[in-house]
């Protein structure tokens, strides 16, 4: 919004001619950061009074860790701080006519919308469970479907008209359809790989990565500060990963696909980092305010979105690997205790308790050890993904 402001009076005026700087996407991408977190530290304050007037606290599980009973009552739902620090940051910073900012926007609200739901029904029903998961699970996938079907021909094209155009080609050819070699799972670490998916191979990849790391988000998001740092290191990741797939000379140099518009993208990250930092300032040990399944789910999917989008899934899940691993944790868990049951007659259990960081707790590490050290091994999963730029 605040770029065609500011080309609009560069038209009015040559002596306006200094506000070019704002045509900067790394100038723009400061400015979003720091708008963000200018909007999350005032107005959280705000939100955290009203979400306590409204009596939205956070129910605990029966079974949950003992420890944190004394926890039920915070405020939970604080999601909606972040989303909206985002979306008015990015909304003010990034170029309008861009359309793989309006996709990621599009799937971040609409998860945050099942997530707010969730969220709802857990406060005014008081129960703990929330959404049913096959309801869960079928809004998810609609979303994560539809923006699938978009973004396969998106990245293939240049243009919103080239992509329906390529759309009708695909259905005209009874849905078989080569894809150009962008649009292909890119593998990290070796020059110039790329697999061919097809578009049906595309748009399941694409589900799959989008409502994964929704989930795998949502599921790491049970001790105070936990998800969201890693969050914003992954995001502020991926932004890097979207300027250099933006850009022309460096996509060519570093050996990455050349994806026109991608590199706006960083706005979006950038203003994610910026919410996040805010959102944290509140969430840190004690939390004064939980963010919910309204900013955990939301916030996964964006960062499926983005990695589709710079075609870095596999980068994705390895500086994700927290999420991963905590998703992967509840996997085998459930499956090994329903295998066990079915068997022994009793169930039994690989971890002390899932997700991951709860059989740490169970294990003698404080609440504050396994979140820090969590980020810590995020930073470094970060470091190995971004190596991937060079070392090819």
């Amino acid at each position: 919004m605040l770029l065609m402001l500011t080309q609009w009076l560069q038209g009015l005026s040559p002596e306006l001619s200094f506000l070019r700087v704002f045509q900067y996407l790394t100038l723009r991408a400061v400015m979003a950061a720091l708008t963000a977190l200018l909007i999350g530290l005032i107005a959280g304050p705000k939100v955290i009074r009203l979400l306590t007037s409204l009596k939205i606290g956070q129910p605990i599980r029966g079974y949950a860790m003992q420890t944190h009973l004394s926890k039920s009552g915070t405020p939970t739902m604080g999601g909606v701080l972040i989303l909206g620090s985002i979306a008015i940051s990015t909304l003010l910073w990034f170029d309008l006519s861009n359309r793989f900012v309006w996709i990621v926007l599009a799937v971040t609200l609409g998860f945050g919308a099942i997530g707010w739901v969730d969220d709802w029904r857990k406060v005014v029903n008081k129960d703990p469970e929330g959404m049913r998961s096959r309801e869960k699970y079928f809004w998810q996938s609609v979303i994560g479907l539809l923006a699938a079907l978009y973004l396969v021909f998106s990245i293939s094209e240049n243009s919103n008209t080239r992509v329906f155009e390529l759309f009708i080609t695909w259905v005209q050819s009874g849905f078989l359809m080569d894809l150009p070699p962008k649009a292909g799972l890119l593998v990290p670490f070796f020059k110039e790989v790329s697999y061919p998916l097809g578009v049906l191979g595309f748009v399941i990849l694409t589900y799959l990565v989008i409502v994964g790391s929704s989930n795998a988000v949502n599921l790491t998001d049970g001790l105070d500060g936990l998800a969201i740092m890693p969050v914003i290191m992954v995001g502020a990741s991926l932004g890097i990963f979207a300027y250099v797939t933006g850009n022309a000379g460096y996509a060519k140099y570093l050996l990455f696909p050349y994806i026109a518009g991608s590199g706006e993208l960083l706005i979006f990250c950038a203003a994610m980092a910026g919410a996040g930092l805010a959102f944290l300032w509140f969430n840190t040990h004690p939390a004064q305010v939980f963010m919910g399944d309204v900013g955990a789910l939301a916030l996964g999917a964006a960062l499926g979105t983005i990695a589709v989008i710079v075609r870095q899934e596999i980068v994705l899940a390895i500086m994700g690997g927290i999420f991963v691993v905590e998703a992967l944790s509840v996997m085998l868990q459930v499956t090994w205790f329903k295998y066990t049951k079915r068997k022994y007659g009793e169930g039994r259990r690989l971890l002390k308790m899932a997700p991951l960081h709860h059989h740490f707790e169970k294990s003698g590490w404080k609440e504050t050890q396994v979140v820090v050290r969590f980020w810590i091994i995020t930073m470094l999963l970060c470091l190995v993904g971004l190596t991937t730029l060079k070392l090819r």
